[in-house]
This record gives structure tokens, sequence and C-alpha cells, in this order.
């Protein structure tokens, strides 16, 4: 009888090291994971740059970030009421050509163009716009064709800049217009917006909406209470004009990553800074709790330790709050490098921040800020990234909440010698609506005494659009079994199909 309790002891201990292997393993390289980066355009990177010499720029951003391990680019298609897209309802902007309403010449669309080429290597591709801002300065011109030049009555001028007023049911109609003309004619995967709803604030001056709250403002006594519900009105018909258009396109929101103070609101962060609820009068909680916003990516651009916004205070707090809607971490590539681990200051703050992200069952994933620094390899950031953190391929997080069914397996794989090359090749699975269909594949590999989990992104060695896959032929001579499930719209995966292939 003892014997028999001292093995099942030793079998109950094993079981437990094994299970807290595998969460090490899956929380140092999780299978599902976003991992992104924004692309800014309102900074003029791209200004006045040739059409040829402006693609071969992108296509090289896109290819690095795919070596790192990205699987979704966020890019700004809409700085200032202007666009990187051909639009009827806003002029081209003065960030893509030099002149705002100027076409680019020869004539093309960046956004349709980085939604192919995003697709083309597996990744996602959403369409970030700033929906109140309209100038950046007062002296920039705009456009004949500017909305502005048709309905000046429903902007304001805050500062040495001008805006849509959020007040207006004309505003929120115009923005959720735009939107609608993206989510019907281009095939993206989400709409973005980030922190810039009511302006930052400017000391002394307050925003000038007097005769907006005097004409719409009767049911509230205090204005903070109205903007905050002017902003929540955008936000829910934003939400709603994606979803009766395309269900499956998400929107997003990367706001500034400090909700309220503790000092403010006992349910606000221990920090001491700018507030979203109170400053901008952006309610995230509230938008998250109502499901009008798909996913959430707070902007945390400041190190561990730091006197009155922690870094980990504030991840601690959001994934305390994450409302059960897809929590994901903006990063901030400079302040990352340029602070050191507290733990131990020969090595910046990369890594320390990436363990205490995946230490999080609420956090899937990150956002570089910005893809600029990323590329330029401050400090070693991209490399250490690529190398350890992003070491595997990761699968976007699904969006249950959205739809949880899985497309159906992939059909009649096999491999075959196609013009010279070993090919193993696959029919998409049949399907009754675009939420159905595949739109991606996985690949797996497994030696062929191997066992087959589809849990350890180590086994993946690609994950593609199209329905095919070169093998890495040698002499024909080592048996492997490859494993091949589909993807659907929101990364749902299939069941798997298996073909043994001599290699």
């Amino acid at each position: 009888m003892r014997l028999k309790r001292i093995l099942l002891f030793g079998g109950v201990c094993l079981f437990v090291l094994s299970i807290q292997a595998q969460s090490l393993s899956s929380s140092l390289h999780p299978k599902r994971e976003f991992r992104a980066a924004w692309i800014q355009t309102v900074h003029g990177h791209f200004r006045d740059m040739p059409t040829r010499q402006l693609q071969d720029t992108l296509l090289v951003m896109l290819d690095s970030l795919r070596q790192v391990g990205m699987n979704a680019v966020i890019f700004q298609v809409r700085p200032e009421a202007d666009t990187f897209y051909s639009s009827e309802l806003e002029p081209w902007s003065r960030f893509l050509t030099g002149e705002q309403g100027k076409k680019p010449e020869p004539e093309w669309d960046p956004m349709r163009f980085m939604i192919e080429e995003c697709h083309r290597r597996a990744m996602e591709f959403h369409a970030w716009i700033n929906p109140y801002r309209v100038k950046n300065k007062l002296d920039d011109e705009l456009a004949s064709t500017h909305i502005y030049n048709r309905h000046p009555e429903w902007f304001v001028v805050y500062g040495d800049q001008l805006f849509f007023d959020p007040a207006l049911p004309e505003s929120r109609e115009h923005i959720c217009r735009v939107v609608g003309d993206i989510v019907r004619r281009y095939d993206i995967d989400a709409i973005h917006m980030d922190d810039y709803f009511y302006p930052y604030p400017i000391k002394g001056q307050d925003f000038p909406d007097n005769e907006s709250f005097i004409r719409y403002g009767e049911n509230f006594t205090d204005k903070g209470d109205w903007r905050r519900n002017n902003v929540n009105l955008l936000i829910e018909k934003v939400h709603k004009t994606i979803r009766e258009i395309k269900p499956w396109v998400k929107f997003g929101i990367s706001p500034f990553a400090i909700y309220r103070n503790a000092t403010t609101d006992p349910l606000g962060s221990r920090t001491g800074s700018l507030q979203n609820y109170d400053d901008l009068y952006a309610d995230v909680l509230l938008w998250l709790r109502e499901g009008w916003v798909d996913y959430n990516i707070p902007q945390l651009y400041w190190e561990i330790g730091h006197p009155r916004a922690d870094y980990k205070e504030l991840v601690e707090w959001w994934a305390r709050h994450a409302e059960e809607r897809p929590l994901f971490i903006g990063q901030s590539v400079e302040n990352s490098v340029r602070n050191v681990d507290p733990n131990n200051p020969a090595f910046s703050q990369l890594g320390c921040k990436m363990m205490l992200q995946r230490s999080f069952p609420e956090i899937g994933g990150s956002c570089q800020w910005s893809a600029f620094t990323l590329l330029a390899d401050t400090a070693g950031y991209r490399e250490r990234l690529k190398r350890e953190y992003h070491k595997y391929p990761a699968l976007p997080p699904v969006f249950t909440f959205i739809d949880n069914q899985a497309p159906g397996k992939v059909r009649k794989l096999t491999a075959l010698w196609v013009n010279g090359e070993y090919m193993l090749q696959w029919h998409e699975p049949k399907y009754k609506s675009e939420m159905d269909r595949a739109v991606q594949y996985v690949v797996y590999r497994f030696t062929s005494n191997e066992k087959i989990d589809l849990d350890d992104p180590l086994n993946i060695v690609s994950i593609v659009c199209d329905n095919f896959y070169r093998l890495p032929y040698k002499d024909g001579e080592t048996e492997y079994r490859y494993v091949v499930t589909a993807l659907d719209r929101l990364h749902n995966e299939s069941a798997p199909m298996m073909s043994l292939v001599k290699l």
C-alpha cells in the first residue's frame, strides 16, 4: 500500500511538472498572439515621395516586419480628414503628395496596395483613421474639395488646430460615411482609432463648444458628461456601421493608457497624469463593456518604475479591466531601449516588459510604436524581438464573440512535383458564407515518430494565403508528416489534414 502511494505521488508530481513545463512553454512562445506595428503617415515619412520609391519602401517595411514575426500592420490612412486612398468623400492627403487634394502621379491607391501586400504575407491590415482632426496647423491649406469648405459650421478652432465639433450629429454622420466607405470598398481586417478624441487640453484654454452645449446639451448639467456622451455616440455608431456592412471587420482603439488616476476615482490606477475619462472625454471602459469596441491597445509608452505612470502598474490595471475584450499592449520601442531592466541593469526593458505582458492571460499580444523605430533596430530591439520573443510564428487571437465557427478542413491534400519543385498542395474547404471562407492556411511539420501537437508553434513551418507550400526536398529518404489547417477571416482554425512526405 505504501509503495502504491509513493508511486501515485510520484506520478502526480510528474504530471504537475509536465503541466507547468507546458504552461511555461506556452507563455514564452504562445501559439496565438497579436503582433503588430503602427505605420504612421502624419509625420511626413512618405510625403511627396515618387510612387515607385514609396512602393519599394513599403514593401521593404512589410518584408522586414514579417521577418520579425509580425502578423498585423496598423497603417494610418486618414491623418487629417484627408486620405491615403481613392475617395469621393475626402481629398488626397498632403502627407502623400505634398499638397492636399493633389492626386499621386501616376495615380495609385496606397491603401489597396498595402492590403494586398499584407494579405500576401499572411498579415492583417488595420485601417487607422483619426476621427476629428482636420489641421495640425492653421496655416496648412485645405483642398477646395474639403468638407470644411462646404460646411465650415461643423468645425472649431482650438489652439493652432482645426477639428470637427464632436457635438454635432453632422460630424458623426460624416465620419461614419467615411468609415462605411472604407469598409465597403476595401478588404480590410479592422478599423482602428488611436488616442485623439477631444483634443489634448491646452492649459488655460477650454475647448470652444459653449454654443453646441447650449444647442445639444439640454439633458446634461455637467459639460464633461455631455462631451463623453458625444464621443460615446460616435463610437457606438462606428461599430454599428462596420457590423452592418461586414461583420468580420473588427473595430479597435488604442487609447491614452491612463483611464483615471486613483486620486480621482478609486477604480483608477495608481498614477498621476492626464486622464482619458476627464481630459479626452474617452470612456474606454464603457465602450468595452457595451461591446462597441472589439479590441483595446492602451499606449503604455512609459518605463517600469516611472514615478507618475509606472508601466507595471498600468499593465496590471488594464489586465484587471480588460472587460472580456481582447487586450493588447502598446509598446514604445524607444522607451524600452532607453531604460534598463530594474533587476538587471545590463539589459534594456524589452525583456522584462515582454515577460510581464505574457504573464497575464487577459493580454493577447502587443503593438510596437513605431514601425520606423522598430525597423531601425534601435539598440538591437528588432533583432532581439526576432531572435527571442517572436522566435516562432504566431496566429492572431480569435474573436469568438464575433464568430467561433471553424472553417471546414482542406481537401485533397497531396505532395507532387510541379515544374521541378516538390509541392504540398490542397483545395480550399467548401463554405456557405464569407464568414466561413478560408483565407489562410497553417502548415505544420513532424518527424515520422513525433507526436502530433498543433498547440506548439515550434511545429509551424509557415502560415500562407495560397493553397500550396514548397517542400524542402533533399534526397527523399526521410519521412515527415505534414499537417495543414485552414483559418477563416477571424482566425478560427479548422480540423487538420495530414500527408506523409519523404524529403
